[in-house]
């Protein structure tokens, strides 16, 4: 059994802790948080849970063997490292801080202490992200991925701390790290501020790779509906990845372009076939989180979402806010400094 202490019980916390307590491995002795009323929340609903508005009390706790960060991101490396500093393990929400450089720092950090250092990219963890993933790999969609094109837009939530790459492009590039082992050399990004005070609000992001492959994200607080949409072009087939459809959330088309190979005939046919939608476990994501970190914690292996994954994707959004202070210019990413 993994001894838990969750600070942040806001916007996510209230999930974690669900989970972290439901889990066989796992349960949640203590919680953090500066609100009051929160915390009020906590000993309503987990009366054996301890609470505080000190995390210091968490982090100080001999009981607690890991520590999960659910705060602003712009809090997220002094938390974290605080409570490596302490020798506990740390499970954090993406994204994992706020510069490449704070993101090393915690990857080394772990790396010394030989402790256990996870984000949570939830995505990767629902059945469809793995699904996805699983048919690219078999070569399901062919020998090669042509392109990801993905639009991921609602009305809100603004953040403080990050602007919406960092809130919602951070879900597709780390769904593009996990289901392919491309890696991009360059990104070119625009964006814009509407309301004045606020973060970047509307994003575009284009990813480019040494192979045929490009990869296009369109995020967006600003929509008038919320869209979750994804495809996946393949040399054979393509996928339609619609998150927000209750059950058939993957469907894979077998359509695709052929190049005509008689010089009398059209130079690309189209071929046409059947839809196929394939069976996805309905588990909770979270769940899959939860029981990843505690297994992590159990054998000493690496989680698939490590500290280096997480730093990873923070290299590539820096490039983004640097390519859209050049109104889109191309910056090339050095994976020797990244990684």
């Amino acid at each position: 059994m993994v001894n838990i202490g969750v600070i942040g019980y806001g916007y996510w916390g209230p999930n974690l802790v669900r989970n972290f307590n439901s889990a066989e491995e796992t349960r949640v002795i203590a919680v953090a948080d500066l609100n009051k009323d929160r915390l009020r929340e906590v000993v309503k609903n987990y009366p054996a849970i301890q609470t505080t508005s000190d995390f210091q009390e968490v982090l100080l706790n001999k009981d607690v063997d890991a520590v999960v960060v659910a705060t602003p991101v712009s809090t997220h490396f002094q938390l974290c490292m605080s409570a490596l500093a302490v020798g506990k393990h740390v499970l954090v929400e993406k994204p994992i801080a706020n510069t490449l450089a704070e993101s090393r720092q915690l990857v080394e950090e772990a790396r010394q202490r030989n402790l256990i250092l996870m984000v949570d990219h939830t995505f990767l963890f629902t059945g469809a992200v793995q699904k996805i993933r699983e048919l690219i790999y078999s070569e399901e969609l062919g020998d090669r991925l042509y392109y990801y094109d993905s639009i991921r837009v609602n009305l809100g939530l603004f953040q403080e701390d990050v602007n919406v790459m960092w809130d919602l492009a951070v879900h597709d590039l780390s769904i593009l790290s996990y289901v392919t082992d491309y890696k991009p050399v360059s990104i070119s990004a625009t964006g814009m501020t509407h309301i004045p005070g606020t973060q970047i609000s509307v994003a575009y992001l284009t990813l480019f790779y040494d192979n045929d492959f490009i990869a296009h994200i369109n995020v967006n607080w600003m929509a008038p509906v919320k869209v979750r949409q994804t495809l996946f072009g393949g040399a054979s087939k393509m996928i339609v990845y619609n998150d927000l459809e209750p059950s058939e959330k993957v469907k894979i088309y077998d359509k695709g372009v052929q190049v005509g190979v008689n010089p009398h005939e059209a130079k690309v046919g189209y071929r046409i076939g059947d839809v196929y939608i394939p069976y996805i476990a309905h588990s909770e994501a979270l769940a899959g989180v939860v029981r990843h970190f505690a297994e992590c914690i159990e054998t000493g292996n690496s989680p698939i979402t490590d500290g280096r994954f997480g730093a990873n994707i923070v290299g590539i959004l820096e490039a983004a806010d640097l390519s859209i202070s050049k109104n889109g210019e191309p910056v090339t990413l050095d994976w020797d400094q990244i990684s």
